[in-house]
């Protein structure tokens, strides 16, 4: 077993899709995200039966950063009850996995130089 996720997201419209995998990669709380067009989804809500159109978004990430991922991602949203399913990954290539991992790692923040009273003026 490793740290990898799949997460499963709906999304009203691939563009939709696209803007919450844009913003969640861009945050580094995703290393990528695949937007799947096309999706065809029979589901009950609000004791009916509904049938419509969505997308599906494939994001991958971390244990360490799913409740941070599942946070923004339900502050994003556009549903009242998003879908958001996270599937462990049992096994992956390595390199994909170090890729994986060194994506949605926080930026490093690099300290601020001292300036001595002897320090060069650029």
């Amino acid at each position: 077993m490793t740290d990898a996720l799949v997460v499963l997201v709906t999304a009203p419209t691939a563009a939709g899709a696209a803007a919450l995998a844009e913003r969640l990669v861009e945050e580094r709380l995703a290393a990528c995200g695949n937007v799947v067009p096309g999706l065809r989804s029979i589901y009950r809500w609000k004791g009916k039966v509904r049938d419509g159109a969505e997308a599906l978004l494939l994001l991958k990430t971390t244990r360490p950063r799913l409740a941070a991922l599942r946070a923004r991602l339900l502050a994003l949203h556009p549903y009242e009850v998003p879908e958001l399913l996270a599937l462990p990954v049992e096994a992956g290539a390595e390199a994909y996995l170090a890729w994986l991992g060194a994506q949605v790692a926080p930026a490093r923040r690099r300290p601020a130089r001292a300036r001595g009273r002897g320090a060069a003026r650029r």
